[in-house]
C-alpha cells in the first residue's frame, strides 16, 4: 500500500489528504487523477474531457482541498453539477476527502431541499459548495455576496447542464465569483457552446483528453435478451430467479414505469423500490441510504434520477428498457464495475429495437453476447440452490436445539418427521413452486410467440400518434419578420420543455439567445422560430443533436 500511495504523495497533494487516502483505501491515481492534479495544483485553468467512472470527482477534489485554507471561515470552492444526485455524490466525496481536515465543512445546494438551512451554512463560512446551477441563482437573488470568496470554480459535467437549459443561470453565477478565480471545467464533449463558455471565462486553460467510453465499461459482462415489450415484466422476474447478484439497479424510461416494476417486485418479496424525478429529495435519499446498506436489493430508476448513482454493493444493472442512445447506456451501466470492481449488465431488447443494439455494440467498440431466458429446470435448480444455502448453516445445531421440540409435534400431529418435515418447508417456501411441473406452468415465456398481432398493434398506435398530432394542429402564431419556424417530432410526451430545446440549439448550433423566436411545446411535436437567413447551415449542425436522449431531427415546417 504504502507504494501505491505514493503515487498520490508524487502528485504533491497535501499530507492530510494522503492521510485520507489511505483511509479509504485508495490504491493509485487513475490516468485523469495523474493528469489533471498537478495541473490544478499549479493554478492553471484546466478544460477536462472525462466520462463518468473515470475518477474525475477525485480528480479535482483532491488538489482543490490541498489548497484550501480551513482557517478562514468563508466560501473558497464551488463546484456546479446538473443534478441533485450528482451534487450529494460530489459533496459525499469532499467529506470523505476531507476528513483529516478539522474544520473544513461542506455545504450541498440543491433544488428540493429547504433554502434556509443552506444559506445559513454558507454564511457559517462553509469552504466548499457543490451546487445546481437553478439553487445557487435563487441563493444569489436572497444575497448576491454568497459567491464573492470563490478563489476556485469547477463545472463538471459542463455538456449536460447545457442540455438541461442552464445556460443563463451559469452566466450569473460567473458574475458572481471574482474574476481572480481559477477555473476548471470537465465535460464529455466539446461542443461549440462549450468552447465558447472557455474563451469567455477560462484563462488560457490546458486540454487533457483520458479514457473514451468505450473503456470505461471493460470490467462488466454485457448481455441482451430478446424479448417482446409485454413481456418484460415476466423476463425481468424469471432473470432475478437465477442471476447471483448483491445489489441491482434496474432501468426504465418512464416515471411510472419505476412504479409499475418496483410493485411487481415487491409483491414477489424482492426488496425493491423505485427512484424518479417525482420522487421527493428526501425520500429519495432514504431510498439510495437502503440500496447501500441492505435494506433494499434492487432499485428501479429513470435515468435522470440515478445520475451520480454511486453504490458499492451494485453488482448488476439491468436494462429494461432500452436506452435512448449509446451514451446512455455506457452511463447506465457504469452504475457497476466501478473503481476497479466488476460488474454484470443485462439488457433487455425487443425485436424493433435490434438497430439501437448494434449502434450500442459499434460505439462501444464491445460485443453484447445473447443469452436465453432461463427455462423451467434453470429455475427450479436456482431456487433449490438458495433454498438450500438459506437451510444448511441451521442443520449443524437443529437437532440439539430443537430436537424435543419436533418428537412432541410429530407425537402430537400423529406424523414421521419426514412428512412435518415437508409441511414446514412448505411453510418455509410460502407455496413457491419447487418442481418441475409447478415451474412449467407458471407464466409461460416464449421468445417470438404473438410478433405479428404486437407489430400490428405497435403500428396502429404509431397511426393514432399521428392522428393525435393532427387533432393537435391549430392556427400557429403569427411569425416574426426573418425568421422561420422549425418542427421537432419531440413533445411533452418525451417529457420536452421549452428550455430543453433552447439549450440543445444554443449548446450546439452557435446561435446567439435573441436569435431564437418562439418556442412552442405540443404533445406530440415543437414548434421553433429560427433566422431564416443560414437555416440550412443551421439545420446541418444540429442533425445529430440529441434532446432527452433522443433525436432532435428539426426540419422546415410546411404550414399549408
Amino acid at each position: 500500500m504504502t507504494q501505491e500511495i505514493g503515487g498520490f504523495a508524487a502528485l504533491g497533494l497535501h499530507p492530510n489528504i494522503l492521510a485520507a487516502l489511505t483511509a479509504v483505501g485508495y490504491e493509485e491515481p487513475s490516468p485523469i487523477q495523474a493528469q489533471a492534479i498537478p495541473v490544478i495544483l499549479a493554478g492553471h485553468d484546466m478544460i477536462g474531457q472525462a466520462q463518468t467512472g473515470t475518477g474525475k470527482t477525485a480528480a479535482f477534489a483532491l488538489p482543490l482541498l490541498s489548497k484550501v485554507d480551513p482557517a478562514k471561515r468563508e466560501p473558497q470552492v464551488l463546484i456546479l453539477a446538473p443534478t441533485r444526485e450528482l451534487a450529494l455524490q460530489v459533496a459525499t466525496a469532499f467529506e470523505t476527502y476531507s476528513k483529516q481536515m478539522p474544520g473544513l465543512n461542506v455545504v450541498a445546494v440543491y433544488g428540493g431541499a429547504p433554502m434556509g438551512p443552506q444559506l445559513k451554512a454558507i454564511r457559517q463560512g462553509a469552504q466548499v459548495i457543490v451546487a445546481t446551477p437553478g439553487r445557487l441563482v435563487d441563493h444569489l437573488r436572497r444575497d448576491e455576496k454568497v459567491l464573492s470568496t470563490i478563489q476556485y470554480l469547477v463545472l463538471d459535467e459542463a455538456d449536460e447542464m447545457l442540455k438541461l437549459g442552464f445556460m443563463d443561470d451559469l452566466e450569473v453565477i460567473f458574475e458572481a465569483m471574482p474574476e481572480s478565480r481559477q477555473s476548471v471545467l470537465f465535460s464529455a464533449t466539446l461542443p461549440h457552446s462549450i468552447r465558447a463558455i472557455a474563451e469567455k471565462h477560462l484563462r488560457n486553460p490546458q486540454h487533457i483528453k483520458i479514457a473514451s467510453k468505450t473503456q470505461t465499461v471493460t470490467a462488466i459482462e454485457q448481455a441482451h435478451l430478446m424479448v417482446h415489450a409485454d413481456q418484460k415484466h415476466a423476463a425481468v422476474l424469471r432473470l432475478l430467479e437465477v442471476e447471483e447478484f448483491d445489489a441491482l439497479i434496474g432501468f426504465v424510461r418512464t416515471k411510472q414505469a419505476t412504479l409499475d416494476l418496483a410493485a411487481a417486485l415487491e409483491a414477489k418479496g424482492y426488496k425493491a423500490a423505485a427512484l424518479n424525478g417525482d420522487i421527493a429529495q428526501n425520500q429519495r435519499e432514504r431510498v439510495i441510504d437502503s440500496l447501500k446498506d441492505g435494506r433494499l436489493d434492487i432499485v428501479i430508476a429513470t435515468d435522470v434520477a440515478a445520475r451520480g448513482l454511486d453504490v458499492p454493493r451494485i453488482t448488476h444493472v439491468m436494462n429494461v428498457d432500452m436506452p435512448y442512445d449509446p451514451e446512455s447506456y455506457v452511463h447506465r451501466i457504469g452504475r457497476t464495475g466501478r473503481a476497479g470492481r466488476t460488474g454484470r449488465a443485462l439488457l433487455l431488447v425487443t425485436p424493433r429495437e435490434r438497430r439501437m443494439l448494434q449502434v450500442i455494440e459499434r460505439v462501444t467498440g464491445q460485443k453484447v453476447g445473447e443469452v436465453k431466458l432461463p427455462n423451467a429446470q434453470q429455475v427450479l435448480d436456482a431456487r433449490i440452490k438458495k433454498l438450500t444455502s438459506s437451510l444448511a448453516p441451521l442443520v449443524a445445531d437443529a437437532e440439539a436445539s430443537h430436537g424435543e421440540l419436533l418428537d412432541r409435534l410429530t407425537a402430537e400431529i400423529g406424523c414421521s418427521p419426514r412428512a412435518l418435515a415437508a409441511a414446514l418447508l412448505r411453510k418455509a417456501t410460502n407455496g413457491q413452486a419447487l418442481d418441475l411441473a409447478s415451474v412449467e406452468r407458471e407464466q409461460p415465456l416464449v421468445p417470438g410467440a404473438g410478433g405479428a398481432p404486437r407489430e400490428r398493434r405497435e403500428r396502429d398506435g404509431e397511426r393514432s400518434a399521428e392522428r393525435g398530432e393532427y387533432r393537435e394542429r391549430r392556427a400557429p402564431l403569427p411569425l416574426t419578420e426573418g425568421r422561420v419556424r422549425c418542427r421537432t417530432a419531440l413533445g411533452t410526451r418525451d417529457g420536452i420543455a421549452a428550455k430543453n430545446l433552447l439549450g440543445a440549439i444554443l449548446n450546439e448550433g452557435g446561435l446567439a439567445r435573441e436569435a431564437i423566436g418562439r418556442i412552442q411545446i405540443r404533445e406530440t411535436f415543437s414548434l421553433v422560430e429560427l433566422p431564416e437567413d443560414g437555416l440550412d447551415r443551421l439545420l446541418g449542425k444540429l442533425k445529430d443533436t440529441r434532446v432527452a436522449g433522443k433525436a432532435l431531427k428539426l426540419r422546415r415546417y410546411r404550414e399549408d
